[in-house]
């Protein structure tokens, strides 16, 4: 089965950006960076989301990302679907900070369950279709607003929101140009999706 492998994110500093991820979320392996200077304005079209267990370990990461120089696009609070907030990196990369919990079952931690990157497309079905016809087996698919693909080995998850809805759950205009700044690598081959979102080729965790 096709999946995602690995999240690379284009960055103008990775180092700095390797202290963002490390001292705000505690990520190391899981996320790659790379230099790049391409142009990039607005939105960039896609989230990355740390989804946890409870609401203290939101807050958690939440407090861990401000002190690590982000910005808060949303404050963390209860919704419709749990409990969550969002901020943007210095290096500009938007993350959601969420919990399907609303209730605190226990102290916070520093664990998270999964990292699910939320691309912003224009239309989510046809989307669909071209990654089910890359081998991408669907896990949770509703109507044309969103579809999530089965995960690989790994922590990381696919997923496909309609992009002016994923800018206001950002918390951010619609509005952008230019580079997304984020490769994807999977077993599904190297190209680039209706949206301009570019995968690279990569062998399967299981095989390295």
């Amino acid at each position: 089965m096709t999946s995602i492998e690995s999240v690379t994110l284009e960055v103008a500093d990775p180092a700095a950006a390797r202290r963002f991820c490390t001292a705000a979320f505690g990520l190391d392996t899981q996320i790659r960076l790379r230099a790049s200077e391409a142009p990039s304005t607005g939105f960039r079209g896609f989230t990355l989301t740390l989804s946890v267990a409870q609401p203290a370990t939101v807050d958690s990461f939440m407090a861990s990302a401000l002190e690590a120089g982000a910005a808060v696009l949303k404050p963390a609070a209860k919704s419709l679907w749990g409990y969550g907030g969002v901020v943007r990196a210095p290096d500009g990369t938007i993350w959601q900070l969420a919990s399907t919990s609303k209730k605190n079952t226990g102290p916070a931690t520093r664990e998270f369950d999964s990292i699910v990157l939320l691309l912003g497309v224009s239309d989510v079905a046809a989307s669909k279709r071209f990654y089910t016809g890359r081998g991408l087996s669907v896990a949770k698919s509703f109507a044309r607003v969103y579809a999530e693909f089965a995960p690989g080995t790994g922590p990381l998850t696919l997923a496909l929101y309609r992009r002016r809805a994923l800018a206001k759950l950002a918390g951010v205009a619609p509005e952008g140009s230019g580079s997304h700044r984020i490769v994807i690598g999977g077993d599904a081959g190297t190209f680039t999706d209706p949206d301009g979102f570019a995968w690279e080729a990569t062998a399967p965790a299981s095989a390295r």
